[in-house]
């Protein structure tokens, strides 16, 4: 099982940025994905964006696409958010999650990005942006 915990959130001003960092530790196989969700109090956790170990595939809700990058660091084992031009309706706890596979599976369930498909979560990180 892989252990994860992220860290970068804070308060900022509509327009700022603010980068997220995910770091994986445990049993860390070979190809996986690592996925970016957020949750609003009241609504359903979605998908914000999804980079597979490889590197070969990155998606993004529509809603933040041109805005959001998703990365790997130099580290295996660490993802990152670079969240650009921040609107208020940014602000939700970000999650990141992780789910395991062959390279064809984690590259279905990276497209998609649906929570059932992720089994390891991290505690989230609070993203409040002021207007």
């Amino acid at each position: 099982q892989m252990h994860l915990v992220e860290s970068g959130g804070g308060l900022v001003q509509a327009g700022e940025s603010l980068r997220l960092s995910c770091v994986a530790s445990g049993l860390i196989p070979d190809d996986y994905a690592v996925a970016w969700f957020r949750q609003v109090p009241g609504k359903e956790r979605e998908g914000v964006s999804c980079i597979n170990s490889r590197d070969t595939n990155r998606y993004y809700a529509n809603h933040v696409a041109g805005r959001f990058t998703i990365s790997r660091g130099g580290a295996r084992n660490t993802v990152y958010l670079q969240m650009n031009s921040l609107k208020p309706e940014d602000t939700a706890v970000y999650y990141c999650a992780a789910t395991p596979g062959l390279p064809e599976e984690v590259h279905r369930k990276c497209a998609y990005f649906v929570e059932t498909d992720f089994g390891s979560w991290g505690q989230g990180t609070q993203v409040t942006v002021s207007s």
